[in-house]
């Protein structure tokens, strides 16, 4: 049986959870670190994982040298980020504890790319798993390309299922952007390799699925399942629009993604489209 996991609710918080995978207790901690010199506490803090900072803070916290201090007073701001975090997380995780308890395979979706002039509109299906916590989840334009990466590959790895789907320029002209859309996010759908009992969308509801789907507005900024389907899609379409980048440098890809940067219009009007431009999109530029 499924069990609620840390997005049911938030963990308590010990006063001194385990340091370095062990439960010692203050004492032991001090004499165990005892003698260490201030580069190798700072080492120490570098190291500890952020729910495991309370312990290193408890170890080194009556040490006198101004260097240990400093060292402690980083680990403990960090730890209150930390925290920070996993409120915000919690927080938006609100659809998917509303849900979790019928539909316990809760899949967020989302897609790049609808106003480029150039490449294919992608959309992503997320199934994320309770028990596996991924903090910093957000809306893709609200990180940077570098933390986009990084939880790209922890998505990856600990979702329960990731599904993606493209319509490229050609069938955006053929039967417009909206449609087009939608055909990118079935096809996601459809590539889960576990079916969803939900679907939590950003902002609409796909024609011709009949799994429930929500709605939600800014979807990618209140639902986690959402957001990690936003930063798939992103991180997927920018390392494509890299690749035609090295085929097609005069316009740019590698920097505008495909959309309409001065430096990419002035390329259309001087050495006309590729065949990777939406032509539905560009008729003011040839």
């Amino acid at each position: 049986m499924r069990q609620e996991g840390r997005f049911g609710e938030l963990p308590p918080l010990l006063p001194h959870p385990p340091f370095a995978s062990s439960l010692l207790p203050r004492a032991e901690a001090r004499k165990e670190f005892m003698g260490m010199t201030a580069e190798e506490i700072r080492k120490q803090a570098k190291n500890c994982p952020d729910k495991e900072l309370p312990a290193f803070i408890a170890a080194y916290e009556d040490d006198q040298r101004s260097s240990v201090q400093a060292v402690v007073k980083s680990a403990a701001q960090r730890f209150q980020k930390y925290e920070a975090e996993l409120a915000r997380t919690f927080q938006m995780s609100v659809y998917e504890r509303k849900y979790r308890e019928t539909c316990p395979l809760i899949a967020g979706i989302d897609e790049v790319g609808r106003g480029p002039l150039a490449g294919p509109v992608v959309a992503c299906a997320v199934i994320l798993d309770p028990d596996k916590e991924i903090l910093y989840l957000n809306d893709s334009k609200q990180l940077t390309a570098a933390k986009r990466e990084q939880l790209y590959e922890e998505i990856m790895e600990k979702a329960i299922a990731v599904g993606l789907g493209s319509a490229d320029n050609h069938r955006i002209d053929e039967i417009n952007i909206l449609q087009a859309t939608y055909e990118a996010m079935r096809e996601a759908i459809q590539n889960l390799s576990e079916k969803p009992d939900i679907l939590l969308n950003d902002a609409v509801t796909i024609p011709d699925v009949a799994i429930r789907q929500v709605p939600i507005i800014k979807g990618d900024a209140k639902s986690i399942s959402i957001a990690a389907a936003s930063i798939v899609a992103k991180v997927t379409r920018d390392r494509l629009m890299v690749k035609y980048d090295a085929q097609y440098p005069e316009y740019g890809f590698r920097q505008n993604k495909g959309y309409g940067a001065a430096k990419h219009i002035e390329a259309i009007k001087q050495f006309g489209p590729t065949p990777l431009h939406r032509k539905s999109f560009i008729g003011n530029f040839v």
